[in-house]
């Protein structure tokens, strides 16, 4: 065959035999077929393909990493706003099992607790219920799993903010001497005479020195428990045994703690806002509900305690049990008569967060003469007269 050279190559050559220029056609001894390359340009490809793999975890990274931000920020607002205590897992099992089942079953109080919860969750979170039906098994997992990341460490941070606080705030109102200290816990409880005051439940009198002596002494006939209202959720710290409704959960340090937890610490310096407040109790009642309530009550029993670190269970009181009383007390109502009275409550404490609105009280006529109107009235004037004057 004129004019065409045939050789032969087998899976020895080099890459320099490779590289050589020949227009021959090649027949390959080598069961792969393969094409002879240059070492330089596998070398290029293979490098541009693990760049493309790099950037691609690179985005994938990010990805999580923006998803846990977000979550755990979104936590925070869970133990805050929703639950204290009990899991995000039981909350949605709760659910599930009812709509699962579709009807109205049984239920003990702590499951209708978890599923009111539950209901508060998806308010708070909106996105988090249609989330959960979304994500596989394992994602989901890991979701609520940094939602639980955040919702503790906002617990930790408003424990360890309000124990300095309330210290400052006893000391200030009581006139304390020697002073609390706002970061011995030990000083305090019921081994202070007025920390003891403050936790001393409503039905005794701690000025009695037996009561006093068996409280510390922690005597079976003076047992502290989560089945008792302590003196400091009480207006005035005091309380009539014949209507233990009168002046409850109103006291000022009840509100100094909310209002340094939910608005700023700086805010509860002021704390005397009263009046009617209609509009203002109308758009905010969406915004602080129960439940934020309930976790700065049992906070405050906390940092008035001597214990040094967040724990279930403080000597023979139950902190989560004192947090189901709580809102029991504002969701497990009797009838329309107690439901009211716990509408005037959550209106008193609107009104002593946010303050007075009057806003409906300013007439068209009244808002004429005001000065932005009256601004803007006496520059319509300046150019009115520089227009006669041309």
């Amino acid at each position: 065959m004129s004019g065409t050279s045939i050789t032969s190559a087998d899976s020895s050559s080099s890459d320099d035999e490779e590289n050589s220029a020949g227009v021959g056609l090649t027949i390959h001894r080598d069961p792969s077929q393969a094409i002879p390359t240059s070492s330089k340009a596998r070398a290029k490809r293979r490098i541009a393909a693990l760049e493309d793999e790099l950037e691609v975890m690179r985005q994938e990274r990010g990805g999580k990493q923006r998803k846990t931000t977000f979550y755990v920020s979104q936590g925070r607002a869970i133990r805050r706003l929703v639950v204290l205590y009990h899991s995000l897992e039981d909350l949605v099992a709760e659910n599930d099992c009812r709509y699962k089942f579709r009807s109205a079953p049984e239920s003990t109080p702590e499951q209708n607790r978890l599923q009111r919860s539950y209901i508060e969750l998806a308010r708070v979170l909106p996105w988090s219920h249609e989330k959960l039906g979304e994500l596989d098994h394992e994602d989901s997992e890991d979701m609520l799993r940094k939602l639980k990341k955040g919702a503790d460490a906002a617990r930790g941070d408003d424990t360890s903010t309000l124990k300095e606080l309330v210290a400052a705030w006893v000391n200030q109102e009581f006139r304390l001497s020697p002073l609390i200290q706002p970061h011995d816990k030990y000083s305090r409880g019921f081994a202070s005479d007025i920390c003891g005051r403050l936790l001393c439940p409503a039905e005794w009198d701690w000025n009695e020195d037996n009561v006093k002596a068996g409280i510390r002494d922690r005597t079976t006939e003076y047992i502290v428990s989560e089945n008792s209202w302590p003196l400091f959720v009480y207006e005035n710290y005091q309380v009539n045994s014949n209507d233990l409704e009168e002046g409850f959960l109103k006291s000022r340090l009840l509100v100094l703690a909310f209002k340094a937890v939910f608005t700023s610490p700086s805010s509860a310096r002021e704390i005397d806002g009263d009046g009617d407040g209609a509009d203002i109790i109308e758009n905010n009642r969406r915004a602080r509900r129960r439940s934020d309530q309930m976790k700065v009550k049992t906070c405050v029993r906390f940092a008035l305690s001597s214990v040094s670190s967040w724990r279930t269970v403080d000597g023979d009181f139950d902190y989560e049990a004192f947090w189901c009383n709580i809102v029991d007390f504002f969701e497990d109502v009797p009838g329309p008569v107690t439901r009211r009275k716990v509408e005037k409550l959550l209106e008193w404490w609107t009104r002593k967060i946010f303050g007075t609105n009057h806003c409906e009280d300013l007439m068209p006529e009244l808002v004429s003469h005001m000065s932005v109107n009256a601004l803007a009235e006496q520059r319509k004037k300046l150019e009115d007269a520089a227009f006669d004057s041309d």
